[in-house]
Order: C-alpha cells, then sequence, then structure tokens
C-alpha cells in the first residue's frame, strides 16, 4: 500500500459504523445512533474532463450516489463537495466528491493514475471511506 493505515472489511459493499450520540444534539437516526463513517467500494470507467480545469474522474454508480446522500448533510461543504479518503489498487489519497447531476465523481489525480498504471477507458475498482 502506498499510504499507511488500515483498511475496514469490506463484507458489503455499503457499510455504515455507527455510535450512541448522548451530548443532547438531535440524531440522525430515531435509534440514538448517528453514522460516524462509511465505507464504499464500486467499479467504474476512468473519463477525462476537458473544462477550464481539465481533470480524470470516476463516476460513482447510482446506487452509491444514494447511500452517499443519507450523509452528504452531515459532511458536505461547500458546493456540496464530500470530503473522502479514496482508493484504487495500492494507492490511497485523500479528495473530495464533486456532486453532477445528482451523482457523485472521484477526482483521480495524476499521482494515482501513474502509480497504478490506469488512464482513460480503464475500468478501476474504488474503495472511499467517507468520515463524518
Amino acid at each position: 500500500m502506498r499510504d499507511v493505515g488500515e483498511d475496514p472489511p469490506h463484507d458489503h459493499d455499503v457499510i455504515v459504523r455507527a455510535q450512541p450520540r448522548d451530548d443532547g444534539e438531535e440524531v440522525a437516526r430515531p435509534d440514538g445512533f448517528y453514522p460516524v463513517s462509511m465505507d464504499l467500494e464500486f467499479s467504474g470507467e476512468m473519463w477525462f474532463w476537458k473544462g477550464p480545469a481539465p481533470w480524470h474522474f470516476v463516476t460513482v454508480p447510482d446506487d452509491e450516489c444514494r447511500d452517499l446522500e443519507s450523509t452528504a448533510a452531515l459532511v458536505s461543504y461547500g458546493w456540496g463537495m464530500i470530503p473522502v479518503t479514496a482508493r484504487i489498487r495500492e494507492t490511497r489519497w485523500r479528495t473530495s466528491l464533486f456532486p453532477q447531476d445528482g451523482r457523485y465523481l472521484v477526482p483521480v489525480k495524476a499521482a494515482v493514475r501513474k502509480a497504478e498504471k490506469v488512464g482513460v477507458g480503464d475500468l478501476v475498482t474504488v474503495r472511499l471511506t467517507v468520515d463524518v
């Protein structure tokens, strides 16, 4: 791995860990628990956006986007961005998901593409951890 830290288990596509809140704040769920992180894993095709600030992305599939929406209000900042730790193969990096047309995009840095030898049109498996 090109980053330190242990990966969470990936028995399911989505793992939501929760802990009780006892600080008197309103809780996100009626059972008295609120999510503290969310882990997602999916595959998608790498694509290139040729806009004024060109960038490579992988689009998060619809089902995972619906899961992300459940935590977006707790973690998003400016323009609905969601901070995550992303991983493709052995390379991990911190980034933020871009919202676009009801979906989210994972920006993939040049260093990640180079390290993992991936490019436009390649199918990649992406793991995301959203900390809330």
